[in-house]
């Protein structure tokens, strides 16, 4: 969702392409030699409470609080619809506070998948195995239907990895996807390096759109990959900025936003202007394939906190049931960005 730091997709452009001749310079000291060996190190080294909870979301830890009041609250909401499978997982990165329902459920990820496909091409431009401004060529066999304008461009032309990432959240480009897939090395090679970041629950089976729902993943993957980038566990610090950026551009705002915007009983038009003023800034992507519904976003809070929050709604195709629980569940956090 776009908000208060997001801007035009030109602007956007004219930011990052620049970003990767830094880049350029900082890989050549010393990644670029053994970026396997760096980005293992990298992983190594991120052990904290936060890839504690991803091993185990349900182990007694003293340094985070599960908020039992929140899941009744939650559980209370999906009752009312024993028909749809709902997961749910938010992280109050601030507090180390957080809150699941299923949060483990392997469910349809649809569009959420393109979070942790960023993370990984992210962390690849990182240890040097990726250029930001690497051309890459368009070929008939990552043509996808559904989101997105790339797949009507003319076979062979060529598109800077910069502006793939960005179109992939932006629009949700499904052919984007695609691209960053092939050159990420291939759906196998992008599971492993999601699993080396210790999301052992995500996996994808297809190439996008792939309205099946055959790739999988769990809130719990989604939120903590996120919190995990956000808190600097993963990527440097420009990466995340970039991360950030790239994720501000999302143009769909009608889950986990509108929802915040419901829970804080104001109006639902105009959704991003609303939250501004309210002092929310959202940074989400959503997914939707009929069958699955999701959203995942970094909430930061009029109240100088931030959390992490993920939602995936299975159900029937089109049932409008779905996105309305997603947004009933982001509804409940108000009063939790507000306790002290």
């Amino acid at each position: 969702m776009s908000i208060g730091l997001s801007v035009t997709l030109g602007s956007f452009l004219s930011i990052m392409g620049p970003i990767f001749y830094r880049y350029q310079t900082d890989q050549k000291l010393n990644t670029k030699s053994n970026p396997k060996k760096f980005f293992n190190k990298r992983i190594k080294n991120s052990n904290n409470y936060l890839l504690g909870l991803l091993e185990n979301s349900n182990s007694r830890n003293a340094d985070v609080k599960r908020l039992e009041p929140l899941i009744l609250k939650w559980k209370e909401i999906i009752k009312d619809n024993p028909d749809l499978e709902a997961s749910a997982f938010i992280l109050f990165t601030d507090k180390n506070e957080y809150a699941e329902i299923n949060s483990e459920t392997l469910l349809p990820a649809a569009s959420s998948i393109k979070v942790p496909i960023l993370i990984v091409l992210l962390s690849m431009l990182d240890s040097g195995e990726v250029l930001w401004n690497e051309e890459l060529t368009l070929t008939q066999e990552v043509i996808a239907s559904g989101s997105g304008w790339m797949a009507y461009e003319n076979i062979g032309k060529k598109f800077p990895i910069f502006e793939v990432a960005s179109e992939m959240i932006r629009v949700s480009d499904n052919t984007a996807t695609n691209l960053l897939i092939k050159r990420i090395g291939g759906i196998e090679l992008l599971n492993s390096r999601m699993k080396k970041l210790g999301l052992k629950n995500t996996k994808v089976n297809n190439y996008l759109p792939d309205l099946e729902g055959t790739n999988l993943i769990t809130t719990k993957d989604l939120s903590l990959a996120m919190a995990l980038v956000d808190t600097g566990y993963f990527l440097n610090g420009r990466s995340r900025d970039i991360f950030r950026e790239i994720m501000s551009t999302s143009q769909t705002n009608s889950l986990i936003p509108k929802g915040i915007l419901k829970g804080l009983g104001k109006d639902t038009d105009e959704i991003d202007y609303r939250l501004s003023i309210e002092g929310y800034i959202i940074y989400n992507k959503t997914g939707d394939i009929g069958i699955s519904y999701s959203d995942t976003g970094l909430i930061q809070t009029p109240y100088n906190s931030s959390a992490i929050a993920s939602f995936i709604v299975k159900g029937p195709f089109n049932d409008p049931r779905s996105p309305e629980l997603i947004r009933n569940l982001s509804a409940e956090l108000i009063p939790f960005f507000k306790e002290e």
